[in-house]
């Protein structure tokens, strides 16, 4: 059991966008196979894309932070010289896991509001912490992906 929760917790990332990507696919097929044989419209399945998009991208940049592929990064590391690279490592990983701290704490009270006042999308009528819940599991995910990339970046070398 302790090998099939260390493989799910290492693929995480990808499963949520690739489940996420097939339902907008799926969605977005679908609207265009409706508006082709129909002169109707699936339009509240925007409601639905728009927010995988936003799961894709949170997701997304944990799998770029776990793969050490963040842009700014990598151009700030990879251009200094090896005497103090490990401390720019260790300043940047701070710098990036509190900015991620910051925007959890913001997001779970994001969530705390919205599931307090029980809003609902204009089109589909859904809660929308719904589409929120799913969020700050993808900044915990980003921040332990920063911890675990600065942590093999300190014992390599």
């Amino acid at each position: 059991m302790g090998t099939s929760f260390k493989n799910l917790w290492g693929k995480l990332e990808e499963v949520i966008c690739f489940v996420t990507f097939v339902v907008m696919l799926l969605l977005g097929f679908s609207n265009v196979v409706v508006r082709t044989l129909t002169n109707y419209s699936l339009a509240s399945t925007q409601e639905i894309v728009i927010n995988g998009m936003v799961v894709l991208t949170l997701f997304g940049a944990a799998i770029a932070i776990k793969r050490g592929q963040l842009l700014a990064v990598g151009f700030l590391i990879d251009n200094i010289s090896d005497r103090y690279r490990k401390w720019l490592q260790v300043g940047l990983s701070i710098a990036v896991v509190f900015t991620l701290l910051v925007m959890f704490y913001f997001m779970l009270d994001l969530l705390g509001n919205q599931y307090e006042s029980q809003i609902t999308s204009s089109a589909l009528q859904v809660k929308v912490w719904y589409y929120t819940a799913l969020l700050p599991l993808g900044f915990v995910l980003m921040i332990a992906r920063q911890i675990e990339w600065l942590i093999t970046q300190l014992r390599c070398k």
